[in-house]
């Protein structure tokens, strides 16, 4: 699994990254634990090196993602530590605390790797960011209002507002061990560069503290209040015991207390994930790779379950121990594994030298640690209108973060974001273009008579292109919209094409709008429906499912919005005409192109033109056809269509009687580029440029007419389709 070439780079990486996890991981650990009181302070210490070793072995070996350094993080020693104080607050004894922390570590692992399983992966590392920065500058706020009381000296359970009101408590070796930590922590990269400032700090920080010990001899005594103490032997922790105990007390816990464990481990697992996810990302795009989340999700899963079942604290994949991996030379998967081993190394050789730890260090750690969480940069929010919502999201996680706990921050978080949301798509316009009937035009070419008829009577119809999401939220938006037009017209039409999503609620709406229309004679027309929204459905299938698209209902569904707009013209035409009679066959005297010349002209011309009949949807001439021949429409309509191969033709137009088409092969003498078929039962005329070349030579005048009318007839049609696309771009 592992790869070999860069063992060197990989070794020095790994190695480098353990020095910074392993000192954070200590105070976090030390930070859950201490809470519970006793000895269970100096376990803590424990259980964070145990995290890095379990995380960075067994996230390696479960193919993490390369180059990512896991270990113990501030988001689970907050959940966890806040965990802690609320249980022993409701009474709960120290040693059955001790194994609902296990079990709470355990039941995140496992869902982290369900969530990368059932591929959630993907979803959870889109989590908005005011939750996400709000959440992690309430996790900020809580370390450092958890470090405050213990960087003053003061005893484990001070409450933070507490800790001020008792100055007389305060202890002056304390503060001054914490102060040089916090000073050493803020600027050691300006000086050592090449170390890692936690480490500086860590060492800076226990040197003060024996220096101190010169002045107050009692800080040289051994287990004394303001160090980690002996973590074996005699006086110190019985592993065996512990690690054994933890087991047999599980079974004195039952359904209930496992249910109140359920919702801090999911919320676990939520934080440790988005906190992995989160730095992969940003991997990413400085190494230029690409991660699988999914994957992910269950190498860190799984590496929490081992940690939780030997004893340590849960992690994620952690931002500053990466960076240093990167810049050491690590490249791979065996740069964390070997982070794990060596922290395995570290314990086992600095077992003795842990235990003289000052926990003020520590907690100088931790609070440059909480205060960099804090995003400070959301105060900027508030200059913009758009954006103070957001500040108010990221204020409200992380104010409940501290006042109630970090549980109830999660929730509050994602349901504050899911009513910003819904506010933002309610103030967006589901309408993104309206047009009357008189505006809009169908890709028919008509006549004279018809399109005078579509500009006093298009005024029935209007065509709406939607957009976004139709749901609860902006149902009532359209309907408010159409509320006018639904007084007056007889045809709606609606261009869903760019429609997103639609809930019960919209298709409620639908039924009420095609009721209204249905009372007045009238029609809803839907066209373009997305056979593949984002979440998948096809959104006919989904009308059709509530009962929108019934047999016989006064509401039609269209390919295109041509063919729409095409069906209502129709529609007015013939609604508008008095005298509706039917289509007769036209004669060569009765076409545009030929009028006013002589009856023995037209009667040499007929000579040559060709009968054509064609059904419906019969095929008159596909692309590549033909060698130069124009069509004259006598009776019928046919429709004009562009190929593309491999997708869907596009439809160019509809011309009717009195019309012809395949004017450019005839007058290039070649192919034709376009598909022509039937709109209905057709009568044509078909003129050949052969044919009509042997006319010209006997017949020059009458010819250039021909010629001159044919150009007219085109210029007409260029100046209706610029004014089309001037309307389409807004030009």
């Amino acid at each position: 699994m592992f790869k070999r070439e860069n063992f060197l780079g990989d070794f020095w990486g790994g190695t480098a990254a353990m020095l910074v996890a392993l000192p954070a991981a200590i105070a976090f650990g030390v930070t859950i634990y201490a809470v519970i009181g006793g000895h269970y302070g100096a376990y803590g210490a424990v259980a964070g090196i145990l995290g890095v070793a379990a995380m960075g072995i067994v996230a390696s070996l479960m193919g993490g993602t390369e180059r990512l350094i896991s270990a113990p993080s501030a988001p689970a020693a907050a959940v966890l530590a806040a965990f802690t104080l609320q249980t022993i607050n409701q009474g709960i004894g120290a040693d059955l605390v001790f194994v609902m922390l296990m079990i709470v570590a355990l039941l995140a692992g496992l869902f982290q790797i369900t969530f990368g399983v059932i591929g959630l992966g993907k979803l959870i590392k889109y989590m908005p960011f005011p939750v996400v920065s709000g959440y992690l500058s309430g996790v900020g706020l809580y370390i450092f209002a958890s470090q405050a009381p213990i960087f003053l000296g003061l005893p484990q359970g001070t409450h933070f507002w507490d800790s001020f009101q008792i100055t007389s408590a305060w202890q002056w070796q304390s503060i001054a061990v914490g102060l040089i930590t916090i000073v050493t922590m803020l600027y050691a990269d300006r000086v050592f560069r090449a170390i890692p400032a936690v480490i500086t700090a860590l060492v800076v920080g226990i040197g003060a503290y024996f220096a101190f010990g010169l002045i107050d001899p009692t800080l040289l005594q051994a287990n004394n209040s303001f160090v980690i103490g002996e973590l074996g032997g005699h006086e110190g922790i019985n592993f065996d015991q512990m690690f054994t105990g933890r087991f047999e007390t599980m079974l004195y816990i039952g359904w209930e207390e496992m249910a109140l464990l359920f919702f801090p481990a999911l919320t676990l697992a939520a934080l440790l994930s988005i906190d992995t996810l989160k730095t992969c990302v940003i991997l990413d795009s400085m190494t230029h790779s690409f991660h699988n989340s999914n994957k992910e999700l269950i190498a860190q899963g799984s590496g929490n379950i081992v940690s939780a079942l030997i004893g340590g604290m849960p992690g994620s994949g952690t931002m500053g121990a990466t960076m240093v991996n990167i810049s050491s030379g690590g490249k791979t998967h065996l740069s964390g594994f070997i982070e794990g081993v060596m922290a395995v190394v570290a314990f086992l050789v600095l077992a003795t030298f842990i235990a003289w730890i000052p926990v003020a260090a520590l907690a100088g750690i931790l609070i440059v640690i909480g205060l960099r969480m804090i995003d400070r940069h959301s105060l900027k929010l508030l200059k913009s209108r758009q954006t103070a919502l957001d500040f108010f999201i990221i204020a409200a996680v992380a104010v409940t973060a501290l006042s109630v706990s970090l549980i109830a921050a999660a929730g509050v978080g994602l349901i504050l974001a899911v009513v910003l949301y819904i506010a933002q798509q309610i103030g967006a316009s589901v309408v993104y273009r309206h047009l009357d009937g008189t505006e809009a035009r169908s890709k028919i070419v008509r006549c004279k008579e018809e399109e005078n008829l579509l500009r006093t009577n298009g005024i029935d119809f209007s065509v709406y292109e939607l957009h976004g999401s139709l749901f609860f939220g902006t149902a009532n938006q359209l309907y408010t919209i159409l509320q006018e037009d639904l007084q007056h017209k007889k045809y709606i039409i609606m261009d869903m094409k760019r429609v997103q999503t639609v809930d019960l609620t919209a298709a409620h709406i639908l039924l009420q709008i095609k009721d209204i229309l249905h009372d007045r004679e009238g029609y809803l027309l839907l066209c373009r429906l997305p056979h593949k929204l984002p979440s998948g459905d096809d959104l006919e299938n989904y009308f059709n499912h509530v009962g929108l698209l019934r047999h016989l209902s006064p509401i039609k569904v269209f390919d295109d919005l041509d063919d729409a707009i095409e069906w209502a013209e129709d529609k007015i035409i013939k609604e508008g005409l008095i005298e509706q009679k039917g289509e007769e066959l036209l004669d060569l005297s009765n076409f545009d192109l030929f009028k006013g010349r002589k009856e023995e002209t037209l009667e040499e011309i007929r000579s040559l033109a060709e009968l054509r009949t064609y059904k419906k949807g019969e095929l008159i001439y596909s692309e590549g056809d033909g060698n130069g021949e124009i069509f004259l429409i006598r009776r019928g309509s046919v429709r004009i269509m562009l190929p593309y191969p491999g997708r869907k033709s596009v439809h160019l137009s509809t011309l009717g009687q009195n019309n012809f088409f395949g004017e450019f092969s005839f007058l290039e003498g070649a192919p034709h580029y376009t598909d022509t078929v039937a709109g209905s039962d057709t009568d044509l005329y078909c003129i050949s440029r052969e044919a009509y070349d042997l006319f010209s030579k006997h017949h020059k005048k009458a010819s250039l007419h021909f010629m001159l009318s044919l150009a007219a007839v085109l210029a007409e049609r260029l100046r209706l389709t610029r004014s089309e696309l001037g309307a389409e771009y807004d030009v």
